[in-house]
């Protein structure tokens, strides 16, 4: 029986049967379940109390629960929360379990599999094959095991953790070359007349005090618990130092400066301001411990994460290339990008901005990521505290209005672009802006990226990714169509899209709705109102539409969408400029636009709409394929082919209409042989197998080619094919009617074929006769049933009958 909600104290658990059924402890007062038998029967006189679990097992001992390795401690084990069960009462309590029969119990999900017989396995195998071995002798399969990194889309080489006290700066100096004013940013500390900088002094501009030296030595105890080890850089508020703390483990910590200040209420205040950092809680953020003061500076305390940081790695890879500039591959970098967006999005939530993101900050520890260095997060409604940014990476609005989401997704866009390609100028011509597509190989051949990026540094925040979120999902959309790309295969698999469905055709593409179809938004306010619309008809559904409680997204969408079925793109592009009127960010309008266009056979208003929805979710395939069709019906199938091509390389659903839209470009510009191979992408599981080696056959005697190499392929389409009887032996017809030409004056190599037939004149002749005379059996038209008789007639062979 239940005893109600868990008594221990942070537990959200249920009492279920005496115990907990979150932490596993014992409900209120030792409350037991009291069997359905039991219930029933007379109250028996009642037992002595039983000693509580402290009093039968010591502190110390090992848990008696089966696989559990902690200790009790005042009569419940530090592991697994079960409390104490002396060794005889875990014998007892071993054999009842062991003689409850199988059958005659409650059946439930939960535990049906203890109610099965099971075959022997692992340790029971071994011992009952009469080996006393018990260890493993294979480590299994490998397919378990894959690097975080990529999100199973590529494989990003794994980074060895740092030994913390080999990352020591063995003579701890600040190159004059990075010496710069705090305040006024002008050089300070340099060489003079061939005489060495001063690490330490007061600037020549504004006055301001700088120093170069480390104010903590090895040795140093900082707030009566850390140990300084050393100086492991310096960065822009100061040295950072490793430290052990001496009050957990002797466990690595960070030390960085937190401000350097004589006034201890300037201090203090500056600590309560930074207070909340420690309240950061996220696997892949950088936790901070704590924050002290040491002789009249204070400390932040975090963790130490012994990894490189991608500029580090950027760093070694120039080495390793002489001096120039090596960039990440695409696919690598995007990985490492969206491995850390799940960290953005927790700040946002929480109310807070990194302010301060660039590759610096980035650690690769094995196949892990870190955000680094809080020192720059701030809440998103303050507007006193100063704000810290790098030039190059901060987004431009930054210094009048502050901070945001939108200039957080800014230093992503512009950091992507650092690890991607040498980024020249991007602290100077290009500090707000991105080189031109034109003068940019990086772009030229990877346009999804450039419209990522474009949209993430945007100038106006408002055109940028609305949340981390969302540039999560098409981070991971433009990663999936590098990686197809850069393996140069047909795609094997198929990725769920929140914002499509799949495409509705498996053949070639040829109007509106056969182009993806927008998923609707279960969170409009009016969904559940949507749903109860379910008129078939059209005009009935727009009638019944236009009686919403409320004028929503998912409402004109509806409208947009009843107008499009019934044959009014007037309507549904009248709908979706109101929905953009509501709200001119809502590219799903320009979609409803894009479509309504095709209808009417619009094409550069098509193109011009698929265009502006493929810059919006650069990730997404439906834009590209509907832009694909609009650019081929429209004048450009250059254009046009690309996009197939994406579209074909990237998801498995997408594979067989831009298969056939590539064919049909390939054609229309005579190639053949390139739109045979288009062709031969579409997968024998596709509905549009049987139409795509109809089209092949159509392809290879487009020509009107007598190669007999040729006539073989088409020939052999046609018979693995499961294309109709009748057109099955049309295509024999015309195979033959050119082979045999061919046939009878050329001289052939012995056993040579054509499909099934052999490929001479009496194996032609007959084959031709065949097919000729299969046609005349199914013609309904007598006129035409007689042509196909007398053609046979022609062609057959000579013979004495």
């Amino acid at each position: 029986m239940n005893a109600g909600t868990c008594t221990q104290p942070g537990c959200s658990g249920t009492i279920l049967d005496g115990y907990c059924d979150v932490c596993g402890m014992p409900g209120a007062g030792g409350t037991t379940a009291v069997p359905a038998a039991a219930a029933s029967a007379p109250p028996a006189a009642p037992a002595a109390p039983a000693a509580p679990p402290s009093a039968a097992v010591g502190n110390g001992a090992a848990c008696g629960q089966p696989g559990c390795t902690g200790a009790l401690l005042d009569g419940y084990c530090d592991v697994c929360g079960s409390p104490a069960v002396p060794g005889a009462r875990v014998a007892e309590a071993t054999a009842l379990v062991e003689a409850q029969p199988l059958s005659g119990q409650d059946s439930t999900a939960a535990t049906a599999g203890s109610r099965v017989q099971s075959a022997a396995i692992g340790s029971k195998r071994a011992g009952a094959s009469g080996s006393a071995v018990t260890r493993r002798t294979r480590t299994g399969s490998q397919r378990m095991r894959s690097a975080r990194l990529g999100a199973g889309l590529t494989v990003v080489p794994p980074e060895p953790p740092v030994d913390a006290a080999k990352a020591i700066m063995a003579d701890p100096q600040v190159p004059e070359s990075k010496r710069s004013c705090s305040k006024c940013g002008n050089p300070v500390g340099r060489s003079i007349d061939g005489q060495p900088g001063r690490s330490e002094g007061f600037c020549p501009n504004c006055g301001q005090s700088f120093s170069f030296t480390p104010k903590l030595r090895p040795g140093d105890l900082v707030a009566g618990q850390y140990e300084v080890a050393g100086a492991l850089a310096h960065g822009g508020l100061g040295w950072i130092y490793l430290a052990r703390d001496r009050n957990v483990s002797n466990r690595w910590v960070v030390l960085k400066g937190l401000l350097n200040s004589g006034d201890p209420d300037a201090l203090a205040a500056a600590i309560a301001e930074q207070q909340f950092l420690a309240q950061v809680e996220h696997p892949l953020i950088v936790e901070i411990y704590n924050f002290v003061t040491h002789e009249g500076a204070g400390y932040i305390v975090m963790e130490y994460v012994g990894g490189k940081s991608l500029k580090q790695i950027l760093k070694q890879r120039m080495t390793a290339k002489g001096g120039a500039y090596d960039p990440l591959p695409v696919d690598q970098a995007l990985a490492y990008i969206l491995e850390l967006l799940p960290a953005f999005q927790y700040l946002h939530d929480l109310g807070l901005v990194y302010c301060d993101f660039k590759p610096d900050n980035m650690i690769q520890v094995g196949d892990a990521m870190k955000l680094i260095d809080l020192g720059g997060v701030r809440r998103l409604d303050d507007d006193e505290s100063a704000i810290y940014g790098t030039v190059g990476y901060q987004a431009p609005e930054v210094a009048e209005v502050g901070p945001s989401v939108a200039s957080d997704i800014y230093t992503i866009g512009r950091t992507l672009v650092v690890l991607t390609m040498e980024f020249r100028g991007y602290q100077g011509t290009y500090l707000h802006m991105l080189p031109p597509v034109e003068g940019t190989p990086l772009f030229q051949s990877h346009d999804s990226l450039y419209q990522l990026v474009a949209k993430c540094c945007a100038p106006d925040p408002a055109d940028r990714f609305a949340s981390v979120d969302e540039l999560r999902t098409q981070v991971l959309g433009v990663l999936r169509e590098v990686v197809a790309r850069d393996r140069q295969g047909t795609a094997v698999t198929s990725a769920s899209s929140v914002l499509f469905e799949s495409p509705a055709t498996a053949r070639p593409i040829t109007e509106w709705s056969q182009l993806p179809r927008l998923r609707e938004d279960s969170t409009d306010p009016q969904a559940s109102w949507l749903s109860t619309i379910s008129a078939e008809d059209p005009r009935q559904r727009l009638t019944d539409l236009q009686q919403a409680p409320e004028d929503t997204a998912e409402v004109w969408l509806a409208r947009a969408r009843a107008g499009l079925d019934l044959g009014d793109p007037v309507v549904a592009r009248a709908h979706a400029q109101s929905l953009l009127a509501d709200d001119p960010w809502e590219w799903r309008a320009l979609w409803v636009e894009g479509l309504a266009a095709v209808q009417a056979k619009d094409w550069a208003t098509a193109m011009a709409s698929f265009n502006a929805v493929y810059q919006q979710v650069p990730g997404e395939l439906a834009p590209k394929l509907a832009l694909a069709f609009a650019c081929e019906e429209g004048g450009l199938p250059e254009v046009a082919e690309g996009l197939y091509q994406t579209c074909a390389a990237t998801d498995a659903a997408y594979v067989a209409p831009a298969a056939f839209g590539v064919a049909r470009v390939r054609a229309q510009r005579g190639d053949a042989p390139g739109a045979v191979t288009a062709l031969d992408l579409v997968p024998a599981t596709s509905r549009g197998y049987t139409e795509s080696r109809q089209l092949r056959a159509e392809m290879l005697l487009s020509g009107r080619s007598q190669d007999i190499a040729v006539l073989d392929q088409a020939m052999r389409t046609i018979e693995a094919s499961s294309v109709a009887p009748q057109v099955r032996q049309q295509f024999v017809v015309r195979i033959l009617s050119e082979a045999l030409p061919v046939v009878t004056t050329a001289k052939l190599p012995d056993g040579a074929r054509i499909g099934s037939v052999a490929a001479t004149e009496v194996g032609v002749r007959d084959g031709l006769e065949n097919a000729l005379r299969s046609l005349a059996r199914d013609a309904i038209d007598l006129q035409e049933r007689v042509e196909l008789v007398n053609r046979a007639n022609g062609v057959r062979n000579w013979s004495l009958t």
